[in-house]
C-alpha cells in the first residue's frame, strides 16, 4: 500500500499550500530565533565569546559548534592546500604515469597524513592497518570483528588519550588524529571482511598467477592495496566512506575526463553551501543557545521550533560542505563517491533518513552487519537483531556516550514502529479496508499525518545526537509533555 501512496499526486493547488505553509513557518521560526539571539547577544557573548563576524556586516559569530570550526580551521591552514596538491598530482600521474597512478596518489595520501599527524600519529594508524591484516590472513569474519572492534575501543582508554595528547603541541592535532583513526578503523575493516569472503578479488591480481605461490609476496600486495585504500587522500580523513569493493573496482578503471564547466560549478555549490551555513550562525547564534539550559528554557515557542530546525538544518548544510568538497575530487579521481546527504526539512522517517542522509555510512552497514546477521530475509527476530547491531556499532564507533546511546535506541525504536505500521496497514484485515473506504489521494494524505509524528520523534532523536541529553529532555518536556510550549522564565 505504501508505494500506491507514493505515487498518487494530489491537486496542485494542495501541494503548493503545503509548501508555502512549510516554507513560511521556517522562515517565521528563524526570525524568532534570530530575535533571541539578538535580544541576548551580551549574555551569550559573556558566556561562549562570540567571535566578531565577517559575512554580515554588524552580526557577530556563534563558533560553538566544534565540528564545523575544527575543519574550517584545519582546511584554510592545510587541508584545503594539500586536497588541491592531490588534484594536480593525481591529473599529472593519469597523464604521463597511468600504470603508476595508484601508486603515486598512495605516497602522496601517506606523506600528507604524516606531515600533519606525525611520524607517532602515523605509526598508530599503520598498528592498527598491520593488525587487521595480520588477523585477516585467518579468513575469519568473527576474528577480524573482533580485533576491530578491540582496536576501535583503544580510542577510548583515557590513558592512551592522554599519551596522545601528549604527542601534540595543540588539542586540535589530536582530533585530527581520533578523526582519522575512526574512520580509517571503518575501511579496516570493509578491507578485512572482503578478503575472508573473496580472497582472490581482494588480495592478488588475477593476472599474476605466480605470487599463489609466494606468500610473502601475497601479503606485501595486499598490505599495498589496503594503504592505498586507507590512504586514499581526498577521503582520509572525514569520508564519506567508500566500501573496498567498490573503491577497488572503480580506481583502476581509466579516468573519465570532466569537464571544465562541471568543475567550476561544483566548486560554486561548495562555496554556495559554505556561505550559507556561515549565514546561520551569523544570523542565529542556535550552538550558544542550546549549550544553555537557561536559554532552552527561556526560548518562546516559535523560537524553540526554531532551534530545532537551524539545528538539523546546519548539521545538514555543514555535511553538504564537508562531503560535497571532497565528492568533487574524488569524481576527478574516475570514483563514484556516495550520493550527497538529501534535505532533512523532506525527511518523514527514520529508515529514510538512514538511507538518504549518510548513504556511504548506510551502504557500509548493509554490507558488513545487516545482511551478514540475517537482515529481512531470515525472520522477524534476526531482523529485531540486525538492526539493533547496526545502530549499536554506530553508537559504538561514535564514542558510545550516554547521549548516542539515547539517540541510537530512539532510531532503533523508530525504524521498529514504521516498520510494524507498514506491515500492519498491508495486513490482509486491514488493507482491503483502506482501500475500499479511502481514495488513493486520502490514503496519501493519511500516510502524511502518521508520518507527522514520526518526523516529530525523528527531530527529538536528532537533538540527542546534536545537542546532547539536556536539549532532548527540555524538547520532550516542553513539546511532548506540555504540548503547548509555554514559554517558562528561568
Amino acid at each position: 500500500m505504501t508505494p500506491q501512496w507514493e505515487l498518487v499526486s494530489l491537486p496542485r493547488w494542495e501541494m503548493t499550500a503545503y509548501w508555502i505553509l512549510s516554507f513560511s513557518s521556517h522562515l517565521y521560526s528563524f526570525y524568532q530565533l534570530h530575535r533571541f539571539s539578538e535580544e541576548h547577544e551580551v549574555s551569550l557573548d559573556r558566556e561562549v565569546q562570540l567571535e566578531r563576524g565577517f559575512l554580515i556586516w554588524g552580526f557577530k559569530k556563534d563558533p560553538t559548534d566544534f565540528e564545523w570550526s575544527f575543519w574550517n580551521e584545519w582546511a584554510w591552514q592545510s587541508l584545503l592546500w594539500s586536497l588541491i596538491g592531490h588534484a594536480v598530482l593525481s591529473i599529472f600521474a593519469d597523464n604521463f604515469l597511468p600504470q603508476f597512478r595508484l601508486a603515486v596518489i598512495t605516497v602522496y595520501g601517506f606523506l600528507s597524513a604524516g606531515w600533519l599527524l606525525g611520524v607517532r600519529g602515523l605509526t598508530v594508524l599503520m598498528l592498527h592497518l598491520s593488525i587487521s591484516l595480520v588477523v585477516a590472513q585467518l579468513r575469519s569474519p568473527v576474528l577480524s570483528w573482533f580485533c576491530s572492534l578491540l582496536l576501535l575501543s583503544t580510542l577510548n582508554v583515557p590513558a592512551l588519550q592522554d599519551l596522545q595528547r601528549g604527542w601534540y603541541t595543540s588539542e586540535d592535532h589530536y582530533y585530527l588524529l581520533l578523526f582519522s583513526t575512526a574512520v580509517c578503523s571503518l575501511r579496516c575493516i570493509s578491507f578485512s571482511l572482503e578478503l575472508c569472503w573473496h580472497p582472490l578479488q581482494a588480495g592478488r591480481p588475477n593476472h599474476c598467477s605466480h605470487l599463489e605461490e609466494k606468500r610473502l609476496e601475497t601479503l606485501i600486495f595486499q598490505f599495498y592495496k589496503l594503504t592505498a585504500y586507507c590512504f586514499y587522500h581526498p577521503l582520509f580523513y572525514n569520508g564519506p566512506i567508500v566500501t573496498y569493493r567498490d573503491f577497488s573496482e572503480q580506481i583502476e578503471r581509466p579516468v573519465y575526463k570532466v569537464s571544465v564547466v562541471y568543475v567550476l560549478s561544483g566548486i560554486l555549490r561548495v562555496c554556495v553551501w559554505w556561505c550559507l551555513a556561515e549565514f546561520m550562525i551569523h544570523f542565529m547564534y542556535m550552538h550558544a543557545i542550546q549549550s544553555s539550559e537557561t536559554y532552552l528554557e527561556m526560548l518562546p515557542p516559535w523560537a524553540l521550533g526554531g532551534l530545532a530546525l537551524a539545528l538539523v538544518q546546519f548539521f545538514y548544510i555543514k555535511y553538504l560542505v564537508l562531503f560535497g568538497a571532497v565528492s568533487l575530487l574524488v569524481r576527478l579521481d574516475g570514483l563514484e563517491p556516495p550520493k550527497l546527504p538529501r534535505c532533512v526539512s523532506i525527511m518523514y522517517s527514520f529508515t529514510g533518513m538512514w538511507r538518504h542522509f549518510d548513504v556511504g555510512l548506510y551502504k557500509w552497514l548493509i554490507r558488513y552487519i545487516y545482511v551478514p546477521l540475517g537482515g529481512s530475509r531470515h525472520g522477524v527476530f534476526r531482523k529485531l537483531i540486525s538492526t539493533a547491531l547496526a545502530f549499536g556499532f554506530v553508537c559504538f564507533w561514535h564514542g558510545c556516550h550516554d547521549y548516542l546511546q539515547y539517540w541510537a535506541v530512539l532510531n532503533w525504536v523508530g525504524v521498529l514502529v514504521e516498520n510494524s505500521l507498514a506491515l500492519l496497514f498491508s495486513s490482509r484485515p486491514l488493507h482491503p479496508i483502506i482501500v475500499r473506504f479511502l481514495s488513493p489521494r486520502m490514503q496519501r494524505r493519511g500516510l502524511a499525518l502518521i508520518s507527522a509524528l514520526s518526523t516529530a520523534f525523528l527531530i527529538l532523536s536528532n537533538l540527542f545526537f546534536l545537542g546532547g541529553i539536556h536539549v532532548g529532555r527540555i524538547f520532550w518536556k516542553r513539546v511532548f509533555v506540555k504540548g503547548t510550549m509555554n514559554t517558562t522564565e528561568p
